[in-house]
Formats: C-alpha cells, structure tokens, sequence
C-alpha cells in the first residue's frame, strides 16, 4: 500500500475534530485505501481495534442495510462502550438517506467519522441542509505523474522521467494500472470495465435513464472534444447533423450527470481583463487520460489533448481553482488560482517553428502582471526563461513543488 502523502497531510489534521469527513471521487481512484491509511494512523496512535467499526456498502455483505434507520441501528448496537467509536462507511452513497443517520451519529453518539462516495450528490443541497458546517470534504483523483512513479518504483521498474510521462499519459493513474506491468490492451479492459460500471450504476440505474444510446453519444462527442471549448446546444446541433434530436436542456442534464460521477470535470473560462468568470464556453476534462483511450481507442493525435488533460488534473489535485483564460480574443490554456496564489499556463506538445513559438510566448507576455508563467512542452528542448516566462517539459513541470 503505497502512501498518497497529497491526501493524507490534508485529511490527518482533521482527525478527532467535529467534522464529518468525506471522500468523493470516481470509482477506483483510492478512496477506499486513503481509509485504510487513515485506520492506520489511528492504529499508531493507540486507537484500539474494537474503537472501529468499517463499513463498505457496495458489498454483499452489508446489503441488508438499506435505509438511514438501518444505519443508525447497525452502528448504535455496534459503538465502544469505553470511548471514541471510529466510524468508516464506504461508498455511503448506497444508503437512503445516510446524511441523516451521519448527522445523529455527530449529535448523539461519541464517535469520529469518515464516509466515502462516488458521486458528488454526496455533496448536493439536502447534505447542507443536514451536515451545514459539520463536514470537509476532499476530492480524490487517480495518481497524478508523482504518485504514479511511486507505484512505479515499489511494483515495477521506472525508466527515466520524461519516458515514463510518455508511459504515464497512455495508461493513466488508476492505481490498480500500476501493481504490475500491464499491456494496453489488459489496462484498457480494465479501466473501461471501471467507466462502465460507472455510467450503468452511477448515472444510468441511479437516474433511471431509458434513452442510454443518447448518453453514450454524448460521452463520445466530450471524450473527443477534450481541450475544445463547446456548449451543450453545439452538442445538440452535433446530435441532429447525426440524425438524433436533443435538446439542450437535455445535453446540460447529461452532462451534470457525468459531472456528478466524477467522469468529467467542467472548466469556466476566466476574462483575465475584466475579472470575471464567464458562463458560456467551457471545456470539459477527463477524470483520467486512460478513459478516453479506454472508450475511444488508442490514437496518438490525442497526445496533445491528453497533455493538458494531465496538467489541468495535477493543478486541481493541489487545490488550485483552473479556468480556461479569454485574453481579448487569444486563449491561455490554464489560469490557476490559490489563495493569494496564481499561475498561467501553456500546454503546447512540441514548438517547430517560429510562428508557433511566438503565438505560445505572446499571449502570455500579454498578460500584465508578476504572478509566473509557463509553457509546457514534451518534445526536446533547452530548458529556459523567455522573458521572464519559464520553459519546462511536462513531466518536469508535473513534478515541481514552485508553484
């Protein structure tokens, strides 16, 4: 069990506070292990075994618990006498109406407690209206390149960084990818048996879809639009050059939905010059990189996509806020912004030539202001500062600890 240090320092302080703890995320991307670290941590610190009580509900073995009721009984019949009871329930999404018996469980019981889920209604308006100011909540994502070279050198055998990126983008980071070395076509079964047991239990049972040919055509058209800015009436003008009729009220609803399953992330364009977030545009990101290959195929023309589908992940995976910046008419790949921090992004694959130097670097220098700047790249190059903006390739990028 590797440690995944980026979520464990966030988590640990919260520990034996009055807080619920939730960790959301898309399936198989940790969230179960990140608990069993935390177990762990309880353990180093006397917690004694019989103080927890673990829970997964997405077993058979807890499938006869069903209601909040039921919950609230289980546990109640289980709780340490002499203390503090560890609470941890794992994919709570599967119990109607958890949020209430979790909300007893603060007010009457002496206990501190973890939950898990794969969909962010874990999150929605009825948890704020049961758990205001009672919970925090953290994001969990598939490995990002650094977490993913620590699986790499306890599995397997690592090669040189700017290699193993190349790796890295086509196999993505769920963490089962990396316990071993797997063919693409072995890791491609996997992570497409994880996107499908998502789409049918997460969105399609869950929101009792009828019309799953509809979103399926929809997955596509986003998979193979990442790093495009669209909207959801020029998907339901794609869908009716196609011969399918969609509305765009019914585009907006999908798309909350893949949201809502952690298999998109949406990212707003941000008007650097008036300061403003913009409510039109947006482009939409993959919860991993493999997904798209996994769906789509394997097509090396995606490269460049997938680049700044990675960087975009690593960005919000250490808590930065991502637009996509409008620059009068230019666009800058990625403003990021944290607390007083901000950074400005280029993704480019490789610059050739003059005229695709000057477009990446120019639109950057536009930009009035000290907060640092970037362009990313893959292909070989002579690391740099050009006028103040640094050059680095992206796995050096990924792994740097300056921004």
């Amino acid at each position: 069990m590797i440690y995944r240090k980026l979520y464990m320092d966030k988590i640990i302080p919260f520990i034996d506070t009055p807080f619920i703890k939730i960790l959301t995320g898309i399936r198989r991307s940790g969230k179960s292990t990140i608990l069993a670290m935390i177990r762990d941590e309880l353990r180093k610190r006397g917690i004694k075994a019989e103080q927890i009580l673990s829970y997964r509900f997405d077993s058979p073995l807890y499938e006869d618990i069903t209601t909040a009721r039921d919950l609230y009984n289980e546990i109640k019949n289980h709780l340490y006498p002499d203390g503090r009871t560890y609470i941890f329930l794992d994919e709570i999404q599967e119990i109607t109406g958890w949020e209430k018996a979790v909300n007893s469980f603060l007010q009457d019981f002496n206990a501190d407690i973890y939950v898990t889920g794969s969909n962010s209604r874990m999150l929605s308006s009825e948890i704020s209206t049961y758990l205001t100011g009672r919970y925090v909540s953290f994001r969990i994502y598939p490995l990002t390149f650094a977490e993913y070279l620590d699986f790499r050198t306890s599995y397997t055998a690592p090669g040189d960084p700017h290699q193993e990126f190349a790796r890295y983008i086509r196999y993505g980071g769920f963490p089962a990818l990396h316990l071993r070395d797997y063919t693409p076509e072995e890791a491609y079964t996997v992570v497409y048996d994880i996107y499908n047991s998502t789409i049918f239990t997460d969105i399609v049972k869950r929101n009792q879809i009828r019309k799953v040919d509809q979103l399926e055509r929809i997955v596509k058209y986003v998979f193979d639009n990442v790093g495009q800015t669209f909207s959801a009436s020029s998907i339901s003008r794609y869908m009716k050059s196609q011969g399918r009729s969609l509305d765009t009220e019914t585009v907006y609803n999908y798309l909350d939905k893949l949201e809502r399953a952690f298999i998109i992330d949406r990212c707003s364009r941000y008007d650097i010059r008036g300061r403003e977030i913009l409510k039109t545009q947006e482009k939409f990101y993959l919860a991993d990189p493999a997904l798209r290959y996994a769906v789509l195929g394997y097509d090396p023309n995606y490269v460049p996509a997938m680049m700044e589908n990675v960087v975009y992940l690593e960005l919000v995976s250490r808590g930065y806020r991502v637009y996509v910046g409008k620059l009068d008419t230019a666009e800058i790949d990625f403003v990021a912004v944290k607390q007083d921090k901000k950074v400005y992004i280029q993704v480019t694959y490789q610059i050739n030539n003059p005229e695709t130097q000057k477009r990446e670097y120019d639109r950057l220098l536009s930009i009035n202001d000290n907060y640092p700047k970037y362009v990313v790249r893959m292909d070989d190059f002579a690391e740099g500062n050009y006028e103040g903006i640094l050059t680095r390739h992206i796995a050096d990028f990924l792994l740097a600890s300056d921004y």
